[in-house]
Parts: C-alpha cells; sequence; structure tokens
C-alpha cells in the first residue's frame, strides 16, 4: 500500500476540492484561525489515506487566498458555524489552480526526494528537504503575507532532518504555518510533539467510505464496494489504492489460501509468491494479511464477536478458531509480523516470506485440529 500522497489515478490532496467526513477537524481549524493566536505548527495524526493532507492543502488554500469566506462574503461576520462553506475555495479561483500546480510561491511541501545518485525515491525525508524549505521561508512572503510548509509526512525524518524541522518550530519565522503529518505521531521526537497543536482526524464511517467510493469509483458494484471499505479500516486512500493494486483478487487468493491451511497447498503459495514478485503487491499483501489478522485476533479478543467483519473472510478464520487461543494466536502472528516487516526495509526474498508466513500460520491450524 503506497503513501496517500503519491501520485495515483484519483485527485490529489493538493488539487483535490472534495473533502468529507472531519467536520469537526476543519472546525478546530477554523476556530483557532479565527482567535487571536493561531498555532504556528499543527500536528495532522491518523491512519493514511483519512485525509490528512487533503485538509492541510484545503487549509492552506484558504490561507493563501486570503483567509475569508469566498461564498458567504466578509471576514466571518454573520458566518455560520459550516467550516465546509467557509473553508471552501472556489476550484476557479487562482490560488486553486496555483497550489493544485504545485506553484504557490508561499507553500512549501517536504517529501522525500528523489536520490541524485540511485535515481530512485529516498526512503527518508533527508536534511538538506528541510533546509530547502528553511531558505525559503528567510524570504519575504510573495503573495498572500503567510507562508504555509507541508511535510509529508513527518514520521519519515530521518534523525537529521527531525532535528532540523524542531530549530523552526523552535523559532518560526512569523507569518508562517507548519502542517506536520503523521501516521503514528508516538514515533516522532517529544519535542516536535509538544511545540505542535495535536489534531487528528478519526477512521471515515460507512457512509461516508460509501459515499467517496461511488464518486471515485463509480463503475464498481456495490459488493465491491463494500468489500474495499470493509477492507480499508475507514481510509478512503486505501481503498482506492487497494482497488488499483488489484486487491480484491489478492484478497480472495490470500482467503483461499488461509481456508486450506490444514491441507497446505504450498504450490499455490509459491505461486502466488512468485506473481507479487513480479507485479510488486508485496505491501499489498501485508496490508490485507495483516488486516486480517488483526480482525481475527481483535473477534478472538472479544470472545468470537464481530470475527466477520469482511466478507467472506469466516471460512478462513473457522481454521484457527475456536481452536486456538488468544494467546496462541498473538504468538504466531507476532513472528509472521516481524518477518513481514524485516522483509519490507530488507532485501529478503518476498517470494520465500510469502511462503513462510502462510506456513507458520498453518502451524496453529494443524496443532489445534
Amino acid at each position: 500500500m503506497s503513501d496517500e500522497s503519491e501520485e495515483t489515478e484519483w485527485p490529489q490532496p493538493r488539487g483535490n476540492p472534495f473533502f468529507v467526513g472531519h467536520d469537526a477537524a476543519e472546525m478546530a481549524l477554523l476556530d483557532a484561525w479565527k482567535s487571536e493566536r493561531f498555532p504556528h505548527a499543527w500536528l495532522l495524526s491518523g491512519a493514511k489515506g483519512v485525509g490528512k493532507a487533503t485538509l492541510a492543502y484545503r487549509f492552506a488554500r484558504f490561507v493563501l487566498s486570503g483567509g475569508e469566506s469566498v461564498d458567504q462574503g466578509g471576514l466571518f461576520g454573520d458566518v455560520e458555524r459550516n467550516a465546509v462553506a467557509v473553508l471552501n475555495v472556489d476550484e476557479n479561483h487562482p490560488v486553486f489552480h496555483r497550489v493544485a500546480a504545485a506553484g504557490h510561491a508561499d507553500l512549501m511541501t517536504v517529501r522525500r526526494t528523489l536520490n541524485p545518485d540511485t535515481k530512485k525515491i529516498r526512503r527518508d525525508i533527508v536534511v538538506a528537504d528541510i533546509r530547502t524549505a528553511g531558505r525559503s521561508l528567510r524570504l519575504t512572503p510573495g503573495e498572500a503575507g503567510w507562508r504555509i510548509v507541508i511535510v509529508d509526512c513527518a514520521d519519515e525524518m530521518n534523525p537529521s532532518a527531525a532535528n532540523a524541522i524542531l530549530k523552526m518550530l523552535e523559532e518560526p519565522p512569523p507569518r508562517t504555518v507548519f502542517f506536520l503529518l503523521s501516521h503514528a505521531p508516538g514515533r516522532l521526537l517529544p519535542t516536535i510533539r509538544s511545540r505542535c497543536r495535536r489534531l487528528r482526524l478519526d477512521a471515515l464511517d460507512e457512509n461516508t467510505m460509501t459515499l467517496l467510493l461511488e464518486r471515485y469509483r463509480p463503475d464498481l458494484s456495490d459488493a465491491e464496494r463494500q468489500i474495499l471499505g470493509a477492507l480499508s479500516e475507514g481510509s478512503i486512500g486505501a481503498a482506492l489504492r487497494l482497488e488499483l493494486d488489484g486487491g480484491l483478487a489478492l484478497h480472495t487468493e490470500i482467503i483461499d489460501l488461509l481456508a486450506g491451511l490444514r491441507d497446505f497447498d504450498v504450490a499455490k503459495a509459491h505461486a502466488l509468491g512468485d506473481k507479487l514478485a513480479r507485479s510488486g503487491g508485496f505491501e499489498t499483501f501485508v496490508w490485507l494479511l495483516s488486516g486480517w489478522a488483526g480482525r481475527l485476533i481483535g473477534g478472538v479478543a472479544r470472545g468470537g464477536a464481530g470475527l466477520e467483519r469482511v466478507p467472506g473472510e469466516a471460512r478462513a478464520m473457522a481454521v484457527l478458531y475456536p481452536t486456538a487461543n488468544l494467546a496462541q494466536l498473538m504468538e504466531v502472528w507476532d513472528k509472521v509480523s516481524e518477518l513481514l516487516t524485516r522483509a519490507d526495509r530488507s532485501s529478503l526474498d518476498h517470494k520465500q516470506v510469502v511462503v513462510s508466513a502462510f506456513l507458520s500460520l498453518q502451524t496453529v491450524a494443524i496443532t489445534n485440529q
């Protein structure tokens, strides 16, 4: 599963005018803006793909277009508490176009950049990326009087980059707002977290996911949208990426293999591993298998309640539950999870890792027959 900010077939955060499901977060930004002391740094947290970047660019457009209500006129005079109406900037507005085209002088986005030696995108945000933004901040604002810096995502900063952004947060330039996007804020330096106002975006509810999938993927059937919504755990970015990466078909393959653990077809597992190695779908495999395991363990912890939140998974879960207890499941999954994580971060053979993951789960299925 790729990051929410990578290039995709659906509207990118910097040019997406459609934002739903996070009214409270929008209102928190609006209320802070209307106050006399607007925080200079915000930590937007939440799962990948729930809308953190879309909200950051939405608010950036609002500020860079003057910080006024375009639809209702005036600077918050008698505006109702409707963040959607107030924060919205019309798609025909010049600022909207410049932000969408990454051409606004007062908006800087810090992301992983191309390594000139390997010609590949780096795994981390490096200190040079932060310093590039810092040099821009030393210049006079070009248009709006405010500058916006979006770090997408802050979890990817290496230690040197983290220390560089910390210095900027400690002595922020005037009329500058930082948005640090984070999927796992606990991994950030405590000193960074303490200098930001926290704003969490929760998982999207079922109705919102249905609305968004109907908008972005009208060609899908209702059943396909239901499965995608359940697999993505309230993340529209994850749902769209899963569909683009063939996640629906891959989920069926994974469930078939899991359902046959007691009479495991090693050849099918090898064939799946070969396909993932060729297609580059290992990250999607990890997402789907991890999600299934999380739902299984969570259901067992609740005494079997809500085991099948994703249609079709019950037959695979029945192989391990109720014969296996919670401790056994957690122990084997810890081992599988560690294997998957190491494979994703190193040069381990992904095909062999796929097979090993299923074989590890098979030991529980066989032991508890």
